[in-house]
This record gives C-alpha cells, sequence and structure tokens, in this order.
C-alpha cells in the first residue's frame, strides 16, 4: 500500500510517525495531535512547493505510527525515535541512540574490547546496555588508559614486526608483536576489565588495593601510584555510567490483540522511564489461541536467550508458570525480575496503551495490509456472490505481439498462497474450441531488391541493402496443420546469394491475432484435462480480460459441458469485476478492498508468467540462423560466432584461418562448406 493510501487510515489520535525510504532507514520522525490530518498533509501538492518537504514527500516509501495518549507523551517519544534514528530530514542533536553494548572477546588468546550494538552467540562478554551511547565509548576510552586492554582489528594470531601508536602512548599491552605483552599481566587486565563491566567494583576495588600495597612494598612507586590513581577514578566513573536502570527501573511491556486465527502482539521497551524501542509481531494460523498457553511461550522465547534482562516485564494476564519463569530469569540476570499485571495507576494506564497500539498494529496488518485467507475467501464469496467460500482460484491470459507466438498462462492461487508448482503454460495451436481453423499465415520472409529508401540506418549487418518484409499469405489446403511445409504458389523473387543464407525468421509461425478464440483455446485444453483426470474444477476461474474474453470462456466450458462454474473477469483500466451471467452487474471494489487486492495480485502475476513465456519462444524464434543447420553446430557455438564476426557475411569473409580462432579448423571448414553450397544452391519459394 502507498504511504499516502497508509495515511489515509490513520486513526484521529495523538502519536508519532516515521517516514522511511525504500531500504527501510527512517527518513523522518514527528509528532501529531492527530496522526491522520498531520501525516496527510505531507502529501498535499500545496505543501511540495517547500523545499524540505518537497524532497521528503519525494523520497518516502513507507510510515510506521505510534498511537499515545496525549500531545505531551508523543512530544517526549518523538524526541527519543530521533535520538535513536537520527533522521537526515530532523535537526539532529547529541548522538544518544539506545542499544549501546561493551564487548568482550573472551573466544580469542589476548581478549579485546569493542563498541558494539549487536549481540551474537560468538563466545564473547557483552555487557550493557548503556545511555546515552557516548558513555560506553567513554568507558572503552577508560579500559584502553587504565587497563591497556586495545580496541583494534589486528590479526593477533600471527606475529608482526612492530607495534602501533596505542603501545607507545601507554594504551595498549602490545600482544601483536611477540615478547611486548607478558601473558599473566595481559590476564590480569582482562579478569580487572570484566570485574568492572559486570559492576563488581567491590572485587575490583579489593583486588587493585591488595596490588597497590604490594607494589609499595617492593618499592614500586610508579606502578603503586598507577593503582591509586586508578582507585580513584573508579568512584567517578561510577557516577558517570548511565546505564538505563540507575535512573529508573527498566521495564518491558508485553500487551496483544487476537482474533483467532490472527494476532498482533506489541513489545515496549523502557529504559529508565523512557519508551526506547518497540517491536511489534504477528501471527496468522494460530486458530486455537489460549492466553494463558500464547504469553508464558511468548515469553520464554523473547527471554530465556535474551542478552539483557530489565527488571520487570508486565503483561495483560496471569498465567500459570509465572513464578517459574520469573525464578529462571533472575538466575540469568543477576537480579531480581519480576512479572505481574499491573491492576490500576500509571503502569496500567501504560499496559492499555500499549493494548491499543497492539490492536492498531493488528488493524493494519490484518484488515488493510494483508488479510488472510480465510478472511479474503469470505470477502470474495460477498463480493462475487458465490455459493461457497473460494479455496483455489485459477486466472487466465494472452500474450503475443501482433498475434505472433501467442500463448497463454494459467496461474493458480490457494489457501491464501500462489502455487507455483500447479502454473501452467499453453502454446495457442490454432484449435479454437471446435470452431473452423482460420487460415494461418507463414512468417518466412523472403529478401527482395535493394530499395534506398527502405533501407535501415541501424542495421547491422554489411547485407543492409535487402529488406525482409511478410509477403501476401499463401493459399493454405485446408487439411494442412499450421506448421507443416506449404507448396509454392506463383513465381517467386529470386534472392541474391548472400542474402539468401541470412533466413532471420526461417521457422513457420502461426498468426493468431484473436484473443477471444485465443482463450477459448486455453481454457477448453485446460479443462477437458481436468476432467478426463478426474480432478476437482476450481473454486472461482478469473481471466485477465474485459466481457469478450469472458465469454470466451464461457464458451469453451460450454463445449466440454462444464456449467455453473464460477467464472468472472477483471478489465486492466477500470479495475471492474465482471461476473459471469452478471455482465449487466459490473463490481467496481474500493481501492482499499482487500478483495481487490487479492485479485489483482493474481491478475498481475498472470500476466508476468504469460509475457516471460512469450519472451522466451520469441527470443529462440529470433535467435535462429542458417548456422543452426550446420551439423555439429549447436546454439552455443552459433552465438559464439555471431557474437565474434556479427554476421554470416563477416563470418565468410573471415575465412578458415579467421574462423579457426573461434573453432576447431575441422568445424570451420565444415561451415564454410555449408555456406557456400547453401549459395550456390537454387532458390527455394516462400
Amino acid at each position: 500500500m502507498e504511504p499516502r493510501e497508509k495515511a489515509a487510515l490513520l486513526p484521529e489520535s495523538p502519536g508519532v510517525y516515521l517516514f522511511k525510504d525504500a531500504a527501510g532507514t527512517v527518513l523522518y520522525v514527528g509528532k501529531a495531535t492527530s496522526l491522520r490530518s498531520r501525516v496527510r498533509s505531507f502529501f498535499l501538492e500545496s505543501r511540495w512547493m517547500d523545499a524540505k518537504t518537497g524532497s521528503l514527500a519525494r523520497e518516502i516509501a513507507d510510515l510506521d505510527t505510534i498511537v499515545l495518549d496525549n500531545p505531551r507523551e508523543a512530544l517526549a517519544l518523538e524526541n527519543n525515535l530521533i535520538k535513536r534514528y537520527q533522521p537526515k530530514f530532523n535537526i539532529r542533536l547529541v548522538d544518544d541512540k539506545t542499544y549501546p553494548y561493551i564487548k568482550l572477546t573472551l573466544n580469542e588468546k589476548y581478549p579485546r574490547v569493542y563498541f558494539t550494538r549487536k549481540v551474537k552467540k560468538d563466545g564473547a562478554a557483552y555487557f550493557g546496555p548503556y545511555f546515552p551511547a557516548n558513555l560506553a565509548r567513554r568507558i572503552l576510552t577508560f579500559v584502553h588508559k587504565r587497563f591497556m586492554i586495545p580496541s583494534c582489528n589486528v590479526d593477533l594470531t600471527r606475529d608482526h614486526p612492530r607495534p602501533c601508536l596505542q603501545y607507545y602512548i601507554k594504551r595498549c599491552h602490545g600482544p601483536c608483536v611477540s615478547g611486548l605483552a607478558a601473558d599473566d599481566a595481559y590476564a590480569e587486565s582482562v579478569r580487572d576489565v570484566r570485574l568492572f563491566l559486570d559492576g563488581k567494583r567491590g572485587d575490583l576495588i579489593k583486588s587493585l588495593e591488595e596490588r597497590m600495597s604490594s607494589a609499595a612494598e617492593k618499592e614500586l612507586f610508579e606502578q603503586a601510584a598507577a593503582y591509586r590513581d586508578l582507585l580513584r577514578t573508579l568512584e567517578d566513573i561510577e557516577e558517570r555510567q548511565r546505564i538505563a536502570a540507575a535512573q529508573g527501573d527498566d521495564t518491558d511491556v508485553l500487551a496483544y490483540y487476537a482474533e483467532a486465527p490472527l494476532v498482533a502482539a506489541n513489545l515496549f521497551h523502557l529504559r529508565g522511564g523512557r519508551v526506547v524501542d518497540r517491536r511489534e509481531f504477528f501471527w496468522e494460523e494460530l486458530d486455537e489461541f489460549d492466553a494463558n498457553e500464547f504469553v508464558p511461550s511468548l515469553l520464554k522465547q523473547l527471554y530465556l536467550d535474551a542478552a539483557y534482562l530489565p527488571k520487570a516485564i508486565h503483561v495483560p494476564i496471569e498465567f500459570e508458570d509465572r513464578a517459574l519463569l520469573e525464578e529462571t530469569l533472575t538466575d540469568r540476570a543477576g537480579h531480581k525480575v519480576e512479572i505481574f499485571t499491573p491492576q490500576r495507576g500509571s503502569k496500567r494506564a501504560f499496559l492499555d496503551l500499549v493494548s491499543n497500539n497492539a490492536k492498531h498494529a493488528f488493524e493494519q496488518r490484518f484488515r488493510v495490509l494483508k488479510p488472510t485467507s480465510k478472511m479474503i475467501g469470505e470477502a470474495v464469496q460477498n463480493a462475487l456472490n458465490l455459493l461457497e467460500e473460494p479455496r483455489r482460484i485459477e486466472s487466465f491470459d494472452i500474450s503475443h505481439i501482433q498475434g505472433s507466438d501467442t500463448v497463454a498462462s494459467m496461474v493458480v492461487w490457494e489457501n491464501g498462497r500462489m502455487k507455483k508448482s500447479d502454473y501452467r503454460k499453453f502454446i495457442i495451436r490454432g484449435d479454437f474450441a471446435g470452431r473452423p481453423i482460420p487460415e494461418p499465415v507463414i512468417d518466412q520472409p523472403r529478401p527482395v531488391a535493394p530499395d534506398p529508401d527502405s533501407v535501415s540506418p541501424c542495421a547491422s549487418s554489411p547485407d543492409r541493402g535487402f529488406r525482409s518484409p511478410l509477403d501476401e499469405p499463401p493459399q493454405i489446403d485446408a487439411t494442412l496443420t499450421p506448421l507443416e511445409s506449404v507448396p509454392p504458389t506463383g513465381p517467386q523473387p529470386v534472392a541474391p546469394p548472400l542474402a539468401r543464407v541470412i533466413p532471420i525468421n526461417s521457422r513457420p509461425v502461426y498468426i493468431q491475432n484473436d484473443d477471444f478464440a485465443s482463450m477459448r483455446e486455453a481454457v477448453t485444453r485446460r479443462y477437458k484435462r481436468v476432467l478426463e483426470e478426474n480432478k476437482p474444477l476450481p473454486s472461482l476461474i478469473l481471466i485477465d480480460g474485459g466481457i469478450g474474453q469472458l465469454h470466451a470462456a464461457a464458451e469453451a466450458l460450454e463445449s466440454l459441458a462444464i456449467i455453473n462454474q464460477p467464472l468472472a473477469s477483471i478489465a486492466k483500466k477500470e479495475e471492474i469485476l465482471y461476473f459471469y451471467g452478471q455482465e449487466n452487474e459490473p463490481v467496481k471494489l474500493d481501492r482499499h478492498s482487500p478483495v481487490l487486492h487479492l485479485i489483482q495480485q493474481i491478475r498481475d502475476e498472470t500476466h508476468r508468467f504469460a509475457v516471460t513465456f512469450h519472451r522466451l519462444r520469441r527470443g529462440k524464434r529470433q535467435t535462429k540462423t542458417v548456422l543452426s543447420d550446420v551439423p555439429g553446430v549447436g546454439p552455443a557455438t552459433a552465438r559464439k560466432l555471431l557474437r565474434e564476426f556479427g554476421s554470416i557475411a563477416n563470418l565468410q569473409r573471415a575465412g578458415i584461418d579467421g574462423l579457426s580462432k573461434v573453432v576447431s579448423r575441422k568445424s570451420a571448414e565444415k561451415i564454410l562448406n555449408h555456406l557456400n553450397a547453401a549459395q550456390t544452391a537454387p532458390p527455394q519459394a516462400g
């Protein structure tokens, strides 16, 4: 759905909206007292005169919204989202993105620390998240200066001739050069870093005090002073560190909205009392929805393997395994994790807000953007007055260019999705469901004398003085099939020797420029076979075209004694549905209707399949050359020769020596002998 169309469906509620480009990157975050009015205004042409609005509108490919209770909440959330996404069309402040982590690579011989936003199962230890992001970077700088653990990307599995600058300014032990880093000292630094990042500062301070005393006793006063400075700095770092829990309880709030088998869930993340993120989840096939099973199952999948656990998780219902799950998560987190259902106050109000967002996400996903097969089936049944809900739809389309290489396609929609294994292609033969076969035209061009006025200026062949228009079709005996050879009738023009060996379209092609007859043939062949194989007929047959194509398909079904078969067509331009037997009452669906979206999807897939097959056949016919008649020369060799020499004439001029550079000498002799023989042979009538 286009963003303009999405905007028209937004609620008249306060909230935040996010404009995205085609790659999913957030372009702009804004707040609104009325989401519908505000977002729709961006698509008014009168506002495109403003340079910023016009540039933004041209890049918008999608939009997301978050519905809130009042504009004040929208203002706060807008600020947080701008800091998180840094949209290019917003006025950006200091970088304050969420979810930064510090990674300690314990899986390396010499572990290192990194700033990262991705948590992976790679054997490393992850610490955080940190808010704001520059706090994590300050901590890394502290680790470099005080513990001398680097953040470089140097390959430490091999020795290097000299260390980098960080070693000389005392911010790295120098593990990249053999002999510089003492393994014991490096391991001690790694242990200190892990204690520091884990928040076990008491253990770290105690260890540092012991080492400071030991260094002083050994009169290593410089080392003792370094330990003293580190101890003094730890208190300052603790005050600066702003992990979200330090400002307030970290809380996740989960809510859902269900109309089985469809379910939408929203998970809001609050860090330090701020909404920093939201996640959406959708299910389409939960036929038996049980909230007491759904909620704990979702919580387990979300948190049992999570890198970071909040202190509180708010859910809309109580469930049986709550205490057990709390205990498990508490053990993993190292702090108490509570799971409960707020009953009153601000926490209950926020849970209700998340529930409203889940319902809104449900409406957007299932009622507007992507209805399920059951809902679509019921809608199609009601729109077309079908006796039963359609389970299978078979759709037909015809493709050709001025009647040449006419083909038909059939695609299948079954139980909510396209079933490609049942797609079928038809080469139109002109059988026309029992109607008389019209006289075919044989597309076999014959070169004529040069006409300067008709020479194409873009012809690539040196023999551009000859053209090959279609002559008048010869009279064909009615007993001949379209692909049988045709005897010459009347005098034929004699082709110059060189021109005759360039038959561009030498294969006979049936010219059929009757879409109605082609549709009649395709439908006849399809359902004749269905009847012979005793297979069930589809719930609905869909024809790409207007009333003429619809009636042609109906005649085909009637010729097979198939009656009462639901049959409809869709006209391309008007997007009007015609139902057979009710042509005087066409169905014009709303452009937001899920039924129209489904019909368009099936129609477009049918057209794509037909056009692809037509292009394939036309390409094979047009690329056929006289080289295809040379024994031992396949299509690949013929293409290679034509790419190398450009034309048959150039190929002949190259001689055996020239051809031998591309193919073997024996093949070159065979090719030239065949071409010379074709030149000296008497011309044939076309």
